[in-house]
């Protein structure tokens, strides 16, 4: 049976298929959503030049390492995508699948720094400047776990052969989720 693609989701007066149009606007709202918490903690924070001091205690190691894996988590979906448009779809299974526990190896990193900020009394609580780090790393770390549910939903249909386009709409996703990173990791890990 040949593969079809539902009207819908060819049918645009742009001429863009109306899936990609839709992802590009959810990602023009979270654009809204992360450029104001960045821009707000820009503004506070070169006013507050003791918020260096408490940076100080973020690890940037555990950043850098996390800033990697998500980089190479974007390069196993860029290779799903690719394996997709060569009709291979059970190596674009597996990258999508690569790319899913990528994203856990983030999580799990994230749990181990929250786990010893908190011990060490920094928590959401304890300052404006905690506040942000908490605020903007557990919404990013949300849109990672969205992200991986969503891609292991899409990685099944691909399996089957169905909607295959969606590898696409979720990289393009994903790929927002490490460009948000790259400007949380110097904000709060760097810059101190």
């Amino acid at each position: 049976m040949a593969f079809q693609t539902p009207q819908a989701t060819s049918r645009s007066v742009t001429g863009i298929p109306t899936g990609r149009l839709a992802i590009w606007w959810v990602l023009a709202s979270e654009i809204v959503i992360f450029g104001g918490l960045v821009t707000c903690y820009l503004l506070l924070r070169l006013h507050h030049v003791e918020w260096a001091e408490e940076a100080s205690h973020t690890s940037t190691p555990a950043g850098a390492f996390n800033t990697f894996v998500l980089l190479t988590s974007s390069l196993f979906v860029v290779l799903a995508h690719r394996a997709v448009t060569e009709g291979n779809r059970e190596k674009a299974f597996k990258f999508l699948w690569y790319t899913i526990a990528m994203g856990g190896v983030f999580l799990g990193v994230k749990a181990y720094e929250y786990t010893t900020e908190i011990v060490h009394g920094y928590t959401l609580t304890s300052s404006v400047f905690w506040s942000f780090y908490y605020t903007a790393t557990g919404l990013h770390g949300l849109h990672v776990i969205a992200g991986m549910v969503i891609m292991g939903i899409i990685s099944f249909s691909v399996r089957k052969g169905e909607n295959l386009q969606r590898v696409e709409y979720i990289g393009i996703y994903w790929h927002f989720v490490d460009v948000v990173w790259i400007f949380l990791f110097p904000l709060f890990y760097i810059a101190k």
